[in-house]
């Protein structure tokens, strides 16, 4: 019988004081603190469905979180105002920035985002008289600018029910991330860059595939230390993942020279921000040079001049408003969020595959719960003869690991995940796995019957039996049928200038990751004007 190699106790000491309720004291040991409640082991959400279930909601939860999250990347549909000459940036007067944030937040407006003296404590209004907050970043000094004042509105109107859920999400990580950005010397308010890229959500899937909180293409995150491959994806993991982060943003600062053009070449790529620099008036040895001075100021140059993409001219400026509710989300109409506990866990070391639904039977818990916790066993399951650590609730490791090395190898594995081929049906699958249509149904309660897609992921209960190594399937990867020289002209396209790779993606109808991988480019690589790009042709029947 395999033996748990390794138990560690590990009780997150990067929740901070004012995130974390009671700290100061010592908590008794196999206290459980946090996002995870114990369960009677006999609850209905312990069954062996139960999985397929919680994925499920998970994945419903992540479908809200993208819907807002692709309309904040989009262009603003209020945006009316038309780009200026490039060797020409026109400033707002600040009398118009008065009545536009009067228009948008009532008479505390230009006191909120920061256009007029702030109100002395006691002076009454919605503000209650509140604490003037500070930022480690400089929100003040661009505070009213245009962009900012429309993302304001954005987040407190058209994402606002979304945006309520991601600033209760920020109580489970904001101690870590700061504790990390801290150690590192970059300003803790970039925590709010969460906001942003993912509204938190350690399962968010970009269009672009970049994956987890913090957003990383698959490329990058292997290059910063984290594993993707088909079982694990620390892009999933929120601790690992903001090791990543914060060592990224750690060399674009130091290789920018501002927190700001870090933000947006995080969003770029380095060398996009670069070459806007380069161009910029001022700047030594032509379009290659640096101008004489850098600083946060020169990003938005670069916004005004249009030397960067609309998303990117748009990054800072929703990292500006999503800081200014963050810290003070009364101000801005959101009086009822109620922000969730940090994650306190223990870990444990298994060494075969296990489901994660059988580790939260072990622990007596939801599989919510230990999903939560173990985002990054994508399958919902820890992988065949590797080892890896699990995190099981605060206080329950110990127990855990007794449960674990008196269970039986056949209890192990509850499930494999099955991915649908062409013109199966669900009762072939059934038929193969020696399970029922309705077992099936059951452990799968989005699947509809007659319309599987292929490629699609099915849970297949394998409770009791040993689970053979020919029953794991790796999940399988999109088709492209390769564009002849003869269909160059539906296969192709040639650039034209100002385009980027993503708007010819979204032209096309495929993702930026398939356009770039099918060029050889990679999210870094320059496209020019009159470059031909060859557009990938998803497979048809003929494939």
């Amino acid at each position: 019988m395999r033996q748990i190699r390794h138990l560690r106790l590990n009780v997150l000491t990067w929740a901070t004081c004012a995130l974390a309720a009671g700290c100061g004291g010592a908590r008794a040991p196999g206290v459980v603190t946090g996002a995870v409640t114990p369960v009677a082991p006999d609850s209905t959400s312990l069954r062996v469905d139960s999985l397929g279930a919680a994925i499920a909601r998970a994945a419903q939860d992540s479908e809200a979180d993208q819907q807002v999250l692709d309309s904040l990347h989009q262009p603003l549909a209020r945006d009316s105002l038309r780009p200026p000459p490039d060797s020409v940036v026109t400033a707002v007067k600040p009398q118009e920035v008065e009545r536009e944030a009067v228009r948008l937040f009532g008479p505390e407006g230009p006191a909120a985002i920061g256009a007029a003296p702030v109100p002395e404590a006691g002076g009454g209004g919605g503000g209650g008289g509140a604490a003037v907050p500070t930022f480690d970043i400089d929100v003040s000094s661009f505070a009213a600018k245009r962009r900012v004042l429309e993302y304001l509105e954005f987040f407190q109107v058209d994402a606002r029910d979304r945006f309520e859920i991601w600033l209760a999400r920020l109580g489970r990580y904001e101690g870590m991330i700061r504790e990390k950005l801290r150690a590192k010397g970059l300003p803790e308010d970039l925590v709010y860059l969460t906001l942003i890229e993912s509204g938190l959500s350690n399962t968010a899937v970009s269009r672009a595939k970049a994956v987890g909180m913090w957003q990383f293409m698959a490329s990058t995150a292997r290059l910063y230390g984290l594993t993707v491959d088909p079982w694990v994806d620390e892009r999933r993991d929120p601790f690992k993942a903001t090791d990543a982060a914060v060592n990224y943003l750690a060399d674009l600062r130091e290789r920018l020279g501002s927190v700001y053009l870090a933000a947006a070449a995080y969003n770029a790529g380095v060398r996009r921000i670069e070459r806007g620099i380069g161009r910029l008036p001022g700047s030594r040895g032509g379009s290659g040079g640096e101008p004489d001075s850098v600083g946060d100021e020169t990003f938005f140059q670069l916004a005004d001049r249009r030397y960067l993409r609309r998303e990117t001219r748009d990054y800072v400026p929703k990292l500006i408003a999503a800081s200014l509710v963050a810290k003070q989300p009364r101000r801005y109409g959101f009086d009822n969020v109620d922000p969730l506990p940090p994650l306190l866990f223990d870990e444990v070391t298994v060494g075969d595959a296990t489901g994660l639904d059988v580790i939260a039977r072990l622990a007596d818990t939801s599989v919510a719960a230990i999903l939560e916790l173990n985002a990054q066993f994508v399958r919902g399951i820890t992988p065949p003869g590797r080892s890896v650590v699990v995190r099981v609730p605060r206080g329950l490791g110990t127990l855990v690991a007794q449960r674990y090395d008196s269970l039986p190898a056949t209890d192990r594995v509850t499930f494999v995940d099955h991915y649908v081929s062409r013109g199966q049906t669900v009762s072939e699958i059934a038929r193969r796995y020696h399970v029922s249509v309705a077992m099936l149904e059951s452990a799968n309660p989005r699947i509809k019957t007659r319309a599987l897609r292929v490629g699609q992921r099915l849970i297949i209960p394998m409770s009791g039996r040993v689970v053979p190594s020919s029953a794991w399937s790796v999940p399988p990867e999109p088709r492209y049928r390769r564009v002849s020289r003869t269909e160059a002209s539906s296969g192709s396209h040639r650039v034209r200038s100002g385009e980027t790779a993503s708007q010819i993606a979204r032209r096309y109808g495929v993702s930026l990751a398939e356009l770039l991988n099918y060029n050889g480019l990679t999210m870094q690589s320059v496209i020019r004007s009159g470059e031909v790009l060859k557009i990938p042709q998803r497979c048809g029947e003929s494939c």
